[in-house]
């Protein structure tokens, strides 16, 4: 028997004692799937989805107790758990009320109140309660894509919820501590690095972003570093590498292109919660352990690969671990960590400050994701560096992302 056929037994069995899982279970399950039976995220979320083996019931705690989430959101946490337990008092002794007939939803009475009393828990419990919402914000964000395909093309949904972001391991530097918890909403991602032949198109339409050669018009020497597209003849890329990642481009340089596209860089929290893909305390985007034939990395190919030549993560994103660094639109910031806010965490201000002030900026910014030049020890997705945003080698690319309108 196959490796994946052992890990398709492993779901059956587990189906058959209960057709659903909790978040957390899938989690666990992905992560053997990786280093219990070989499997990349993708494969064995495939296997999941095949097998019908979904997360939750699909119940809405809030439509069981009888009212919505708006009708909290002007409450105090006392007002809350009164509402709560109002509600699950009502509707739990009409249950009893009731005897033992079958509810014209398929239950039991006394599988009614089971989940009377698993609604009010959840609800009444301020991060149960916020990890719930960010659950049925999540299945309306799927059900969206489902029905209109409105995901953007190349893009991947990352969803809100929380995420422990940093490393407390032995190798860690003292900038990716603590470990602590980070909540974000939802977002999409480019599903890979921006490449040449991306990058291409941007130069062509704005030549104020071209190489520095002898033309009329081209990137000021305030926005580079001297190296901006140095591996480019004038304003193309050698023809071979079109489907590999943008290089020698400074920040200046990736906050322009992104605004063209009208996307953004990502923020530090949002590359990190992306990369981990919906994996817990793992080391790298494929999981807990890497070699040569999961990313591009410890000069092993000593040169940018195209993308998509390694598996993708949980998220569907590539070369989240190695390939190129990925610019951040944060601020460098090594002691970050230890006050950070806990929501949608960015440095230096506001996304939207940044954005309208990039020109202006001195202050290093954000690297994260190692290349393909850099040990193992610095592909980590809890790995921190920066750079001068003028910066632009051979080792640093990008990706954008973009917010999720209601």
């Amino acid at each position: 028997m196959s490796k994946r056929d052992e890990f398709i037994t492993v779901i059956r069995t587990l189906k058959a004692a209960s057709p659903t899982i909790t978040d957390k279970q899938r989690i666990g399950l992905l992560q053997q799937a990786t280093q219990n039976y070989g499997l990349s995220a993708q494969e064995a979320t495939e296997i999941l989805k095949d097998l019908d083996l979904v997360v939750g019931e699909g119940v809405n705690y809030f439509d069981v107790l009888g009212f919505s989430i708006e009708e909290i959101q002007s409450l105090n946490e006392n007002a809350i758990v009164n509402l709560v337990e109002a509600a699950h008092k009502k509707r739990y002794s009409a249950s009893l009320r009731a005897g033992g007939r079958i509810r014209s939803d398929g239950k039991t009475e006394e599988q009614w109140r089971t989940l009377l009393n698993r609604a009010c828990d959840t609800l009444k419990n301020p991060q149960q309660r916020r990890k719930h919402i960010d659950s049925l914000k999540n299945e309306r964000h799927a059900r969206h894509t489902e029905l209109t395909g409105s995901v953007p093309d190349d893009m991947a949904l990352i969803p809100a919820g929380e995420f422990l972001m940093g490393s407390n391991d032995d190798e860690a530097h003292k900038d990716e501590k603590p470990v602590h918890t980070v909540y974000l909403d939802a977002f999409y991602m480019d599903i890979h690095p921006v490449t040449n032949a991306q990058y291409k198109a941007f130069v062509d339409a704005n030549p104020q972003w071209s190489k520095p050669e002898m033309l009329t018009e081209h990137i000021w020497t305030k926005y580079h570093d001297g190296y901006y597209l140095h591996h480019w003849y004038t304003d193309n890329y050698p023809f071979i590498i079109g489907d590999h990642p943008v290089v020698h481009v400074s920040w200046y340089a990736a906050m322009a292109y992104a605004q063209w596209v009208g996307k953004r860089l990502p923020t530090e929290a949002e590359w990190e919660k992306a990369a981990r893909g919906g994996l817990m305390n793992q080391k790298y985007a494929c999981g807990n352990s890497i070699d040569e034939s999961k990313a591009n990395y410890g000069r092993n190919v000593d040169e940018t690969t195209p993308i998509a030549k390694y598996a993708e993560n949980g998220y569907g994103l590539y070369d989240m671990t190695g390939n190129v660094f990925e610019w951040c639109l944060d601020k460098w910031d090594k002691n970050f960590y230890r006050s950070s806010p806990r929501n949608n965490p960015v440095s230096d201000h506001s996304i939207i400050g940044i954005i309208n002030n990039f020109t202006k900026t001195k202050a290093f910014r954000v690297l994260r994701g190692g290349s393909w030049y850099n040990k193992v020890h610095n592909v980590r997705v809890a790995a921190r560096t920066a750079a001068h945003p003028t910066y632009a080698n051979s080792h640093l690319g990008f990706r954008c992302v973009m917010d999720v309108t209601p």
